[in-house]
């Protein structure tokens, strides 16, 4: 078998997602997806990745990762890593249909048939058209291709945290991932945050808890945009309500910091998606002392990334997580690997984007039972791209072929 053309296909109504689909000359076809700066990596899928993989045999996985690994911009989630972990996806898509089976079966097996989910707290336009992880792009007020069933969470958890909270519950959903934070006006420098604004972004937490008690689990995530004071600042003020976990408190590659703020505080940290390559996990967990790892499959490396990123983990005892704000392919292969990975303890999901738009992109969604997900049907991945998506209006397609 061998790889005959390389598709990539984006949708200007999606514009930070991008799909790479790799044909083969047996016919066969497999789907990978990344997202945040598509245009980049579409030009690094063709300029850069196709002529280091067309002809070549699909089935050699690890190999491919390694010849389509870049000299410039060889770690961390560069574009060139998110092109690469598209591209590595779709590979291991192949093997599973040509197998016949699903991809967790191919990654050791299960060790559970589902895992619990936990919400983030978007809503359906959530940084839906670039890149830019600021309330100016949290799609407040946005009506993007979100026809049906809404849930604008975001707004949500801050005027109405509790009753968010509530719904979540009666979905079978028991941990909850919040940000608060990032509308304080400190935030713009993240230099230090006032009393009012600490208080003011506490408040939805507090509800929370005096609404629900410990039945719901509480997140708050950072986005990174504090430094060490101000950090100090909030995880210490969170540690009364009992975080489940707070998620990139600074930002991840300051691994001394991030020592010094574990060793500050009571609450236990979490992050990691904006890293990439072993390397910067093995620092993240054995001197930044993080307790729980976060990977971005689709950012990261891919799954021959994710699966020893997995592992590191598990050799230093800790639980890792799998991120996903992103697109349908980067959930359904999370929960490949959720299920394969003994160290998983709950998988991360969006109902904001899975009830509100993920059903129009691909043929087939992971199923979601009373806050359990586990993977579809069928080989490989288990889903593929909606019949015609490449014919949309706004469908941006483009074919390096052999």
């Amino acid at each position: 078998m061998k790889i005959t053309a390389v598709e990539t296909l984006r949708l200007k109504r999606h514009a930070t997602l991008i799909w790479v689909r790799l044909h083969t000359d047996e016919g066969l076809t497999g789907l990978g997806e990344s997202w945040f700066g598509t245009a980049a990596i579409e030009a690094d899928v063709h300029d850069r990745i196709a002529p280091a993989i067309l002809g070549q045999d699909p089935s050699r996985i690890e190999h491919l990762h390694a010849a389509m690994r870049p000299y410039v911009g060889f770690y961390g989630t560069s574009t060139e890593i998110r092109a690469l972990s598209a591209a590595d996806v779709a590979l291991w898509d192949i093997a599973g249909k040509v197998s016949g089976r699903p991809l967790c079966d191919l990654l050791g097996g299960r060790t559970r048939d589902r895992v619990r989910l936990y919400n983030t707290c978007a809503g359906p336009d959530y940084v839906s058209q670039s890149s830019d992880v600021r309330p100016g792009n949290f799609g407040l007020g946005a009506s993007g291709d979100t026809a049906g069933t809404r849930y604008e969470d975001l707004t949500g958890f801050m005027e109405r945290p509790a009753e968010v909270a509530a719904e979540l519950l009666d979905m079978g959903i028991g941990a909850m991932k919040i940000w608060p934070f990032d509308f304080a006006e400190g935030a713009a420098d993240g230099v230090g945050i006032s009393v009012a604004d600490l208080k003011r972004g506490l408040k939805p937490f507090e509800e929370i808890r005096a609404a629900h008690g410990d039945r719901m689990r509480l997140k708050a995530e950072l986005h990174g945009i504090w430094g060490l004071g101000a950090a100090k600042t909030i995880c210490r003020a969170l540690e009364p309500i009992g975080m489940d976990w707070v998620e990139d408190p600074i930002w991840m590659d300051r691994t001394q910091d991030l020592r010094e703020l574990m060793e500050a505080t009571a609450a236990p940290l979490a992050g990691g998606e904006t890293l990439g390559g072993l390397g910067q996990i093995r620092e993240l967990i054995e001197l930044g002392g993080i307790a729980t790892p976060i990977i971005d499959v689709t950012w990261g490396g891919g799954i021959t990334f994710a699966r020893k990123a997995a592992g590191l983990a598990e050799a230093a005892a800790r639980p890792i997580a799998f991120h996903d704000c992103s697109g349908p392919v980067t959930l359904a292969v999370s929960t490949h690997l959720a299920l394969a990975a003994p160290n998983i303890v709950e998988q991360e999901f969006t109902r904001a984007f899975y009830y509100g738009w993920y059903h129009r992109l691909v043929t087939q969604l992971p199923p979601i039972e009373n806050g359990m997900i586990t993977v579809p049907d069928g080989p490989g991945l288990g889903l593929e791209l909606a019949e015609g998506l490449e014919r949309a209006e706004d469908a941006i397609s483009i074919v390096t072929r052999l």
